[in-house]
């Protein structure tokens, strides 16, 4: 283990003025804390909190950074309380360690509600201090860099996580060096053989026609060397991840690929960036399309470059990257770069981003709103997603994330531009709004007093920002109607679980979810938000159903009045699952239809006898009935084998009908009894993949409408 001197020793080397004895008791602190406790491999746990410090030294972190490394697990697995590490460190440390733990307890995991919620709070609350997201970065590294000792199972739930949160978030931050890390260490647990595949390839590459990266940087220096420009040049292979993804992203071979490899060349000023991107575009002949000046229009993390793409040695398209030392700093760094020190003083780095305004840009229009998933949303956007940048008429620059429309561009100047927007012209030429935006270009929103934002723009729309606006719109207009339907759910919804909706139990639900008022409770349940059942639980808990439970068929459909019957259309065969809803005949009933029925074109100009449906939640019973249209090989045992299949699948054949016989294939239907989609889409899939299935496909017949009713 590395002992507090070698890390004070590499702490004294960018940082002589820091406090060694405040480190040294950290690391004492620490150590007698954690004294016991082992990690996965065996190793004594205080090894992984001094390579987090370590990891957080070698980017010439502050003092408090540091500490808060070595006391990161302190609070949340040892005997140490918050008050004590106050008292003993101060509370600037405590605050950090603190919020370190609560951010290792959230479980981050981007595909439920709840941890949508966290992840909200997370950057709510870490607004006032990144160092706490980069202590936990350097955190989640080192995990990764010893992820061998845990379980398979384990190790493949850490890697996803890393992929999908982690990485892209220290990308966002302007650690690019550690967003490749943690990709690559994820890439390697996910997915070995793609990774050894890439890594063999190289080897091939590299014994066929040598060391390309050494040639070509040669090359490179000495066109720097006749244009008078100093300059240190470096180059690499990219990582095997990054090869990995841009072969599934334009669907080719690793033979057929170019730009595997990366160049860096950087200079002693902004003038000198663009002489050496003359003296390459001289040399070699650049790439249509693959030019970015991050210099002029800075990445909004403080990221400055040049980046081009060129025809290198024997036609091989390498990306050159070209900046200043200052700007090469914040590249490696990012945000970190806010806090590095060097000769025992604060960097001053003129291009270091704020971190608080950065994450202010995050956050500033999500404070109030109650939709986590929306949150959650932007915030991916914006650390997935690299910048165009567009003009408006005046030459103000919008930024905007690549594949953003003019929607996105009329929200990102404000919101009521953006709901009042009817259309735009890009450079002059009128467009359709689902344009997608290139570098460069001039837009020009077009309003009209009256508009108001339409539902199809949630799909047009990229950004956050957009999105949000847009949804919460819909909502407003749509408040009304929601709020009544909302109240017709929770009356089913309590009378299920044999109780009442009163107002008191819908006050007691909305303060148990943390939502203001009852009319926006039922709003959200109108809007199919959350779901009857989770109102009910947030006040019985103890009446959630049996998962096991099959659904009662009289209860299966949400949504109808206390004496409405409910029966399945026969024309488009609904199931658990799908989107549906009611048509109303006087004295039958409701008839079920899925949303995308085209027999609902009949009662188009009918709307009075439209209700908004939806399945109960559950386990439902296999009663719902749905005709396949099937064509298989006229051979000895194939109807056999597919009725054999459907069995296999927990399902029943209740009718087979022949439409049409040949001497080398029969065409029938067959009628199969369902539980819902899934395992519609169970069935449909084990009989796709028999040999002997030409074709399959859902049989729905407008002409089968239910007959009878009016």
């Amino acid at each position: 283990m590395s002992t507090a001197d070698n890390l004070i020793g590499a702490v004294r080397a960018y940082n002589p003025r820091a406090n060694e004895v405040l480190i040294q008791d950290a690391f004492a602190f620490g150590a007698q804390m954690h004294e016991g406790q082992f990690r996965h491999s065996g190793e004594p746990y205080f090894t992984h909190p001094v390579a987090v410090a370590s990891i957080l030294a070698e980017q010439q972190m502050d003092d408090a950074t540091l500490i808060t490394a070595l006391l990161h697990d302190t609070i949340e697995d040892t005997p140490a309380s918050f008050a004590e590490v106050e008292k003993r460190f101060g509370r600037e440390i405590a605050e950090l360690v603190d919020g370190v733990t609560k951010l290792t307890n959230l479980q981050l995991n981007s595909t439920e509600t709840k941890q949508a919620e966290n992840f909200r709070k997370l950057f709510m609350a870490t607004s006032r201090d990144l160092r706490v997201t980069l202590v936990k970065l350097a955190d989640r590294l080192h995990n990764m860099r010893t992820i061998k000792s845990m379980r398979p199972e384990k190790q493949a739930q850490k890697a996803r996580e890393t992929m999908d949160i982690f990485a892209p978030l220290a990308g966002r931050m302007g650690m690019q060096w550690m967003r490749e890390e943690l990709e690559d260490l994820s890439f390697r647990v996910l997915n070995p053989e793609g990774r050894n595949s890439i890594i063999r390839r190289f080897i091939t590459l590299q014994r066929e026609t040598g060391d390309v990266v050494q040639k070509i940087t040669a090359d490179m220096r000495t066109e720097l060397e006749k244009a008078n420009i100093v300059a240190d040049v470096h180059g690499r292979a990219k990582k095997p991840y990054s090869i990995w993804r841009k072969m599934q992203e334009k669907d080719q071979g690793f033979s057929r690929l170019s730009d595997i490899y990366g160049f860096r060349i950087i200079v002693a000023n902004e003038s000198d960036c663009y002489r050496a991107l003359g003296a390459i575009h001289q040399r070699w002949r650049a790439v249509p399309g693959r030019f970015k000046d991050y210099i002029s229009q800075p990445k909004s993390n403080g990221y400055r470059s040049i980046h081009t793409t060129v025809s290198g040695r024997d036609g091989k398209r390498v990306e050159v990257q070209i900046r200043t030392r200052e700007m090469h700093e914040v590249a490696e760094t990012g945000v970190a770069a806010h806090w590095s020190y060097k000769n025992g003083e604060r960097v001053e780095n003129r291009f270091a981003v704020d971190p608080v305004q950065w994450i202010s840009s995050l956050t500033e229009r999500f404070e109030d709103d109650q939709d986590h998933d929306e949150f959650l949303e932007a915030v991916k956007l914006e650390m997935y997603t690299d910048q165009v940048f567009c003009f408006t008429p005046k030459g103000d620059v919008i930024k905007l994330p690549r594949g953003a429309t003019p929607i996105d561009f009329a929200y990102a100047i404000h919101t009521r531009i953006g709901a009042a927007c009817v259309g735009a012209k890009v450079d002059g030429l009128r467009v359709p709004l689902w344009t997608r935006l290139k570098n460069g270009q001039s837009v020009e929103v077009i309003t009209a007093e009256g508009q108001t934002p339409q539902a199809t723009w949630i799909d047009i729309a990229v950004t956050g920002r957009a999105k949000t606006a847009i949804r919460r719109s819909l909502r407003e207009e749509d408040r009304e109607r929601f709020v009544r339907l909302g109240r017709e759910l929770a009356r089913v919804a309590f009378e299920n679980m044999g109780k009442k909706a009163t107002e008191k139990a819908l006050r007691t639900a909305a303060r148990s979810l943390a939502i203001d008022s009852v009319d926006e409770l039922l709003a959200q349940l109108g809007s199919a938000e959350i779901t009857g059942r989770e109102v009910v639980r947030a006040i019985y808990p103890e009446l959630h159903d049996n998962e096991g439970e099959v659904i009662d068929q009289k209860r299966a459909v949400v949504g109808l009045g206390p004496e409405q019957s409910q029966q399945r259309a026969n024309c488009c065969q609904p199931v658990p699952g799908e989107r549906i809803v009611g048509i109303t005949f006087r004295g039958q009933g409701v008839v079920v239809h899925a949303i995308d029925c085209a027999a609902l074109a009949d009662y188009e100009d009918q709307t009075e006898r439209w209700i908004d449906l939806r399945w109960q939640e559950g386990t439902h019973s296999a009663v719902n009935t749905v005709t396949l249209d099937i064509t298989i090989s006229n051979d000895a045992g194939v109807l056999g084998r597919i009725c054999t299949l459907v069995g296999e699948q927990d399902a029943n054949i209740s009718d087979l009908r022949f439409i049409d016989r040949k001497p080398d294939y029969y065409r029938l239907l067959i009628d199969i009894d369902l539980r819902d989609a899934e395992h519609l889409h169970r069935v449909m899939t084990a009989l796709e993949a028999e040999s002997n299935v030409s074709s399959i496909a859902r049989h729905r017949d407008p002409a089968l409408n239910t007959m009878g009713l009016r």
